[in-house]
This record gives structure tokens, sequence and C-alpha cells, in this order.
């Protein structure tokens, strides 16, 4: 593919509001626009980036589905997030110039690519690009937070309707339901991230299906009691 094939245009991109700051002003937009030139496709089950690998930029996925992990010292896959369209991957390789994880596409993606020193340049020409970069890197922050509560303190009951809670949100951000999803992830890679063995996380799923707060078709999952989810997280919080 040419690289005139692979423009891409910030200004016009559906998922701007989600991954650009949306008070920019028109000569700005144009800057980001020549910035951000190309995308890049990246089939399902292969890296967009690897551990050790060196840093150059961001990444905003435009579709598709990943997944972060390391490998840990005995060679188990230790996955470490999930994200989806209009959420941003690289921020790791920002402070030793290398990547510190694995970032693999879970289906067919693809990204914009933001190198990552032009970010830096137009970032110090517009303050809301700036800010808006650190807040990116500030919601990660909490997101990591997150889930060392997530794994220090809740049942493995909790942390599963947390995670689907979590989930169902972030698409209905994105224009999808609020009560059905497709898990792009296998039941291993969501027990991996949430430090429960796929036992726990299959049986744990049927107590929920039996329960009535969820209905499960392979990998699509459909929310009947969204109250039921919150009040199994909530429940630590009160106890």
């Amino acid at each position: 593919m040419s690289p005139k094939t692979l423009k891409v245009a910030c200004s016009g991109c559906n998922l701007r509001e989600l991954c650009m700051p949306v008070n920019l002003t028109s000569d700005d937009m144009v800057k980001l626009d020549e910035l951000v030139a190309t995308r890049r496709k990246v089939k399902r089950g292969t890296a967009l980036y690897s551990n050790g690998e060196a840093f150059t930029g961001l990444y905003a996925i435009r579709t598709g589905f990943f997944k972060t992990c390391l490998v840990t010292e005995d060679g188990r896959d230790q996955v470490t997030g999930f994200q989806m369209a209009g959420e941003i991957l690289g921020l790791d390789g920002i402070v030793n110039d290398h990547h510190s994880c694995d970032a693999v596409a879970l289906e067919d993606a693809e990204v914009c690519v933001m190198p990552f020193d032009g970010i830096e340049k137009l970032s110090r020409e517009v303050p809301a690009l700036q800010h808006h970069v650190h807040r990116i890197m500030s919601r990660e922050i909490v997101r990591e937070h997150g889930v060392m509560l997530l794994l220090g303190s809740m049942r493995a009951e909790e942390r599963l309707a947390a995670f689907l809670l979590n989930l169902v949100q972030r698409l209905h951000a994105r224009g999808f339901s609020q009560s059905e999803l497709i898990l792009r992830m296998t039941r291993e890679e969501i027990g991996s991230y949430l430090g429960l063995k796929l036992e726990t996380v299959s049986r744990t799923f049927s107590r929920f299906v039996e329960e009535g707060i969820v209905e499960v078709k392979q990998r699509h999952v459909r929310i009947l009691d969204t109250d039921a989810l919150r009040n199994i997280v909530n429940s630590s919080a009160g106890s």
C-alpha cells in the first residue's frame, strides 16, 4: 500500500473525541493531521510492538481490540490490560525509550501512528494537546491503581463483575450497547488479567448465569441485571 492510501485525517475521524482533545482550533487540527499521517494494520494474533523494542511513538486504536502482556520468569503470559478503539497504546515506552510489554491484536485491527517526537514538539505549541497527553498518562496511572485494588482485595466474583462493568462502560462510550458485548479475549486471558485460574473464571461465569445476572453464549455476553453486578462489586466496600 502506498503512503497516500494510508493517509488518515484526525479531523474527520469519528473517534476523535475519544483519543484527541476536543477544543483544538482548525489550524491546530491541520498540524495534527500532518503529524498523524499513517495508519497501520495489525493482523489478529500479531504484535503491534514487543517488549524491548525501541519506542518511537504512540498508537491510537482506530478499529479492533488489543491486549498488553508480559512473559513472566516462569514463561507464563501475564496480561496487563485490554485496549479498544479510541484508546492509546505505547505509553509504556516513554520511560526508557523501549517498550516494556507486548501489544497483541485480539482481532484484525488498525491503528493511527503518532510519532512521539512530533507529539512532544506539537504539544509545546498547542497547550490543549499537551494537557490531553497528560490526562492520558494520568488515566493510565489511575487504571493501574484500580487493577492493584482489584487483585489485592476482591474475591473472584467481585473481580469478574468489576471487569464486565468496566468493559461494557467503555464500549458504551463508543456507541455500543449498555448490556451486550462480545468478549474478544479468551477466558484464560481474562483469568490472567484478573489473577484467577481458568477454572475459577468459568465457574464464576456459570454462577452469574445460574443467578440470572448474565446470559452467556460462547463469547457473547448479555448483562441481564446490571444492579446485581454493581452490588457484587460494592459488597467488598461495605464489608
